[in-house]
């Protein structure tokens, strides 16, 4: 059954712009051309899915206090993290098998990130190799996303081959040890139709025709700051400590020599009865006191919840599922058309909130909504 599935399996190839008048509608666009299976991957989350829903119901915790007479014409969305200088503060989320929502796989996603001009963070759990994504990215900057083996050995062969390729910076995913319940993919009995040629070398196969929990139990469990360090120490780049929900985990992090802390729940995919990933960031952001660098991700879906995000402690947000939900739609430049509509949006919001650049988002105080 799962091996007729595989084989059946066939994403969307093609290429044009899209209209984006939000990315709602981009969920429920693409649902209808990519295979369930894969769609439902993309899009669910774990048990009841509160999380899931959460992460965006969240943001409205919080408001955006119009501001007039504010002098602010044009606001300029460039920004920079880690020497990186960037168009908007937004980069492309790690996320596994971009090739469920499109043919070209994380090549085509690569492209459209690129051409926008922001940073792409390539996961382990790709279905590409580094040299097909490379294709798309054309020299752009990229960061890489490690899920650990349970051998050092390997991981050094993985954090190798990254740097290689141009990586500057090493995400380490640490909030999925174990899959979560995520019962659309048991339900459909889902596998993964492709192979995953870089952690293939820890897997017994490919990846191809292999469950996300089969894959997760071979990778390592037991993660503790010692890992931080060691992937620091051995890499000589900034590690990102994936997954940060609580100001303690933040700062256990930055003790183990973490160069930068990312806020987020994996999408509402893991541990279903979280925060909201919005509700945790700013208690981390105290925390944190500006010593590294923030990334943000789950939940972002308009310029209003980006524009919020920094104001609350973020240094850029990560987008993940409507780029993804682009890639499907239109291929690489339904991605390009997913970042300038938030561009756009951001832009607008900037304007009527009296914010002509990115910095003046950081200093801006949101207001509690009763």
């Amino acid at each position: 059954m799962e091996q007729t599935y595989v084989m059946e399996y066939k994403a969307p190839s093609e290429v044009k712009d899209i209209d984006v008048v939000n990315t709602y509608e981009l969920e429920m666009q693409a649902g209808e051309i990519v295979p369930q299976g894969g769609f439902d991957y993309i899009s669910g989350g774990s048990g009841d899915e509160y999380t899931l829903k959460q992460n965006v119901d969240c943001f409205n915790q919080k408001g955006i206090l119009p501001r007039v007479l504010a002098d602010v014409e044009n606001p300029d969305t460039h920004t920079s993290i880690l020497g990186h200088d960037i168009k908007a503060p937004f980069i492309m989320a790690p996320i596994a098998a971009h090739g469920l929502a499109h043919q070209s796989k994380e090549a085509g996603t690569a492209r459209g990130v690129s051409e926008f001009g922001t940073i792409m963070s390539i996961s382990a759990y790709s279905g590409a190799k580094f040299e097909e994504i490379e294709k798309g990215l054309n020299g752009s900057p990229r960061w890489f996303q490690l899920y650990m083996s349970k051998d050092d050995e390997i991981n050094k062969l993985i954090v190798d081959e990254a740097k290689a390729d141009g990586a500057t910076a090493i995400i380490l995913t640490a909030d999925a040890t174990v899959s979560g319940n995520r019962e659309k993919d048991i339900r459909n009995k889902f596998v993964y139709p492709f192979g995953m040629p870089i952690v293939s070398r820890y897997l017994t196969g490919s990846g191809e025709k292999m469950s996300l929990n089969n894959i997760y139990a071979q990778s390592k469990q037991k993660i503790s700051p010692r890992d931080v360090t060691f992937l620091s120490e051995y890499s000589g780049l900034p590690i990102f400590v994936k997954g940060v929900q609580s100001a303690e985990d933040a700062l256990l992090a930055i003790g183990a020599g973490a160069a930068g802390i990312w806020v987020s729940n994996h999408g509402g995919r893991q541990l279903d009865g979280s925060p909201g990933s919005f509700e945790a960031l700013e208690d981390i952001s105290k925390a944190v006191q500006g010593r590294v660098p923030i990334v943000f991700d789950s939940g972002i879906r308009r310029g209003e919840h980006i524009f919020k995000a920094l104001a609350s402690g973020a240094d850029v947000v990560a987008i993940g599922r409507p780029a993804l939900y682009g890639l499907a739609l239109g291929g690489y430049k339904g991605v390009k058309s997913v970042f300038e509509y938030f561009e756009k949006d951001l832009k607008r919001v900037m304007q009527l909130a009296g914010t002509q650049t990115v910095e003046d988002i950081k200093q801006t105080e949101l207001f509690d909504k009763k």
